[in-house]
C-alpha cells in the first residue's frame, strides 16, 4: 500500500488496490446481440436492463446568444495590440470597444430605445440624429 502526504498537509492519501472484474457466464453477456450485417437484433430471452442515457460532456456550454463586443452603428470591433513591459517583452491583448447600455429617445416612434453602442457611435447620433445613423448602418429601430 502506498501513501502520498502532500506538504502542508496532515492528512494522508492511501491508494488501494483495485478488485479484480468478477467475469459473467457467457450466457449472461451475451443477453442481446445485433448482428453487424443485416442490423437484426437476436434475443435471450433475459429481462431487459433500463436503456442507458448518453452522458452529455460537462464541456459542453448550452447554446445562449452572446452579446458580441461590436459596435452595431459603426461597425467597431476590438483591435489587437501587444502589451510591451519594461524590458520589451511583447504580448498580445486586445483592445476592446468603449461599448455602453444607452436608453435614447427616438424622435420618430415618440419612446426611448435601448442600445448597446460605442461612445463614437453617441457622438455620431447627438450630431446627426438617431435616425440617420440607424438608416446608415442599416438598423431598423422598430425592433429594438
Amino acid at each position: 500500500m502506498a501513501t502520498l502526504a502532500p506538504l502542508g498537509s496532515t492528512s494522508v492519501h492511501r491508494f488501494h488496490k483495485p478488485e479484480p472484474l468478477k467475469i459473467k457466464s457467457s450466457s449472461q453477456l451475451l443477453g442481446s446481440v445485433t448482428s453487424q450485417f443485416s442490423g437484426i437484433k437476436i434475443s435471450n430471452n433475459l429481462p431487459d436492463m433500463a436503456p442507458v442515457k448518453p452522458v452529455s460532456s460537462p464541456l459542453t456550454p448550452a447554446l445562449q446568444p452572446v452579446a458580441r463586443r461590436v459596435c452595431p452603428f459603426t461597425g467597431k470591433k476590438a483591435n489587437k495590440a501587444n502589451k510591451v513591459s519594461f524590458s520589451n517583452h511583447k504580448t498580445k491583448k486586445l483592445q476592446f470597444v468603449n461599448l455602453q447600455y444607452k436608453k435614447v429617445w427616438w424622435e420618430a416612434g415618440k419612446r426611448y430605445v435601448k442600445l448597446r453602442l460605442s461612445t463614437k457611435a453617441l457622438k455620431t447620433i447627438e450630431k446627426n440624429g438617431l435616425d440617420a445613423v440607424a438608416k446608415k448602418a442599416g438598423i431598423d429601430l422598430s425592433k429594438e
